[in-house]
């Protein structure tokens, strides 16, 4: 049932708006781990993580790009190509073996009367945030989602698999794939410049969200330094942290929440509860998936068999390392012109 329709059914008129992604010149994303002042400012963490790669499917020279500008210990490139094509050589085997796994998952309504369901939809994250296309909350099979993210944190995996513990419940897995109350990562932020602000954070998930028009009225406890007319407010955060998957082309592309569905895959966990965006055309897929999807939506919506989540647990399609931790950075500007024009 669609969440429009599961509100309806406990007359819950909550309006869901559309997801922006946008280009915007005033934030631009950097990742960063050179600067120990900052480092020191977010809680001292190891200077090293555990990463998992898909190899075989992405290109070899993403591949070699990767280990290079990542890896601690970084094996020779000869030992690496050896690597990708062993795996490569897996691949073309499961496209034949497996031709149209991805086809057709399993989508399971949630019980529009569930009370986690009710909770999750009072958010007021969730009411404001998925209103493009028709969309439902529903239990969805984590062995047959596609997936685009070639590399897993597995560091901070464990870290999610500690919190849920060795056997989690059912309710404790509907509140870590659908939280209503999400935990923000740490971030740090200060003005660097006149013009400039920068966000620091270990979490790949921060970003700019956006130019907002505020009234005076909109700004509380902070004395205004004139009579103000209007305010303009960039934003920087984090996204809504939902498992969230769009289903186009009778498959199922997990769009949100990739270390999630590891951990919990991880544990056993084969059904999980998640968003699910459904789009009808390539026009929408345009919007609401990611650039990675959108750029290649050939490969991942018409291969026989592309990347999916139950690769990430292939041993023969995957490589473990050891990487350097990075921070995120958003560096914010913005410029002001004052100048005058003739009278008409």
């Amino acid at each position: 049932m669609p969440i429009e329709a599961q509100q309806q059914e406990r007359k819950k008129n909550m309006a869901l708006a559309p997801v922006r992604k946008e280009s915007v010149v005033v934030a631009e994303p950097v990742i960063t781990g050179d600067d120990p002042k900052t480092i020191t400012t977010l809680n001292p963490q190891p200077d090293a993580t555990e990463n998992l790669y898909l190899i075989g499917r992405p290109t070899l020279k993403q591949f070699l790009r990767f280990v290079k500008d990542n890896a601690i210990h970084s094996p020779s490139s000869g030992h690496l190509v050896e690597e990708w094509q062993a795996a490569n050589k897996i691949i073309r085997e499961l496209e034949k073996e497996q031709a149209g796994l991805a086809d057709n998952p399993s989508i399971e309504p949630v019980d529009p009367e569930n009370e986690l369901l009710l909770e999750f939809l009072q958010v007021p994250l969730v009411r404001h945030s998925f209103n493009t296309v028709p969309t439902e909350v529903a239990y969805v099979d984590l062995d047959r989602m596609v997936v685009y993210q070639h590399h897993i944190d597995l560091t901070f995996v464990e870290q999610l698999k500690r919190k849920l513990g060795p056997s989690p419940s059912e309710e404790e897995i509907f509140r870590a794939c659908l939280p209503s109350a999400p935990s923000l990562p740490p971030v740090k932020w200060t003005r660097t410049h006149r013009d400039t602000f920068v966000f620091v954070s270990p979490s790949d998930d921060m970003r700019f969200l956006g130019a907002m028009q505020m009234e005076a009225e909109n700004i509380k406890d902070y004395p205004p330094p004139g009579n103000l007319a209007g305010v303009v407010g960039l934003a920087v955060g984090f996204g809504s942290n939902f498992l969230n998957a769009i289903y186009t082309e009778k498959r199922l592309i997990l769009n949100n929440g990739s270390h999630r569905a590891y951990a919990l895959r991880d544990l056993g966990v084969t059904r999980v509860p998640c968003i699910v965006q459904h789009v009808s055309s390539r026009d929408e897929l345009s919007v609401l998936a990611c650039t990675a999807v959108a750029d290649a939506a050939n490969f991942f919506l018409q291969d026989p068999r592309p990347m999916m989540l139950k690769d990430y647990f292939d041993p023969r399609l995957r490589k473990v390392m050891s990487i350097h931790r990075r921070l995120r950075q958003v560096t914010v500007k913005f410029d002001v012109d004052v100048t005058f024009a003739p009278a008409i």
